[in-house]
């Protein structure tokens, strides 16, 4: 009975260790993907290719826990929509997935997803408030971090309109920062106002 017992307990920590083989060869792929969807956005290049585009199971593969180094575009991103929309909704995250990669290789703006989401944090006046607030960038809610990610992963597929017309800039909607009257409103959702620069056309 005992070496039934050890037999089952090695069969079941070598199939653990290939499926997390598996997940670690299916994230490699989904983060070289993401490099190459990422170059598309900053290039406004067509959309991708059958074969370019991420998966859902490739996406949710990368950065599982959600406490990995913010070090790829897709963790980058997820992160960031998980952070600056938490308790609000999927159109919400959808609007700040819009604004992000409207950044991307605009002008006066980074040309990477991360680079855009850590910006300003030389100065400690980041762009996007959660990544300089001195708290733990870990995920506390497995299932909303698994929305985020797959709204990501629309996003750098191309597969998510850009329902803020272009907007650059956000901010909640219980404040009311000066710098709005520099900025023309596109649009707004349920907690968040959208803008972008009076002189810059939509993308």
């Amino acid at each position: 009975m005992r070496a039934q017992w050890m037999v089952f307990g090695l069969t079941s920590a070598l199939l653990a260790g290939s499926l997390h083989a598996a997940d670690t060869a299916k994230a490699a792929v989904a983060e070289d993907k993401a490099k190459v969807l990422e170059q598309k956005v900053v290039e406004q290049a067509p959309p991708p290719t059958k074969n370019e585009v991420l998966t859902p199971s490739e996406v949710q593969a990368v950065d599982p826990v959600g406490q990995a180094a913010l070090d790829d575009s897709i963790t980058c991103l997820a992160r960031t929509l998980y952070w600056e929309a938490k308790g609000a909704d999927v159109r919400d995250m959808e609007g700040v997935a819009n604004v992000v990669l409207n950044r991307v290789g605009h002008d006066g703006f980074p040309d990477t997803l991360c680079k855009v989401v850590k910006q300003g944090i030389e100065t400690r006046a980041c762009q996007f408030s959660w990544w300089c607030d001195g708290r733990s960038d870990d995920v506390e809610e497995a299932q909303r971090y698994a929305v985020a990610k797959e709204i990501a992963r629309k996003a750098l597929n191309q597969q998510l309109p850009d329902r803020t017309r272009g907007a650059l800039y956000f901010h909640d909607r219980r404040v009311r920062p000066a710098w709005t009257k520099a900025y023309i409103k596109t649009t707004e959702t349920r907690h968040f106002m959208f803008y972008r620069a009076s002189q810059a056309p939509a993308r």
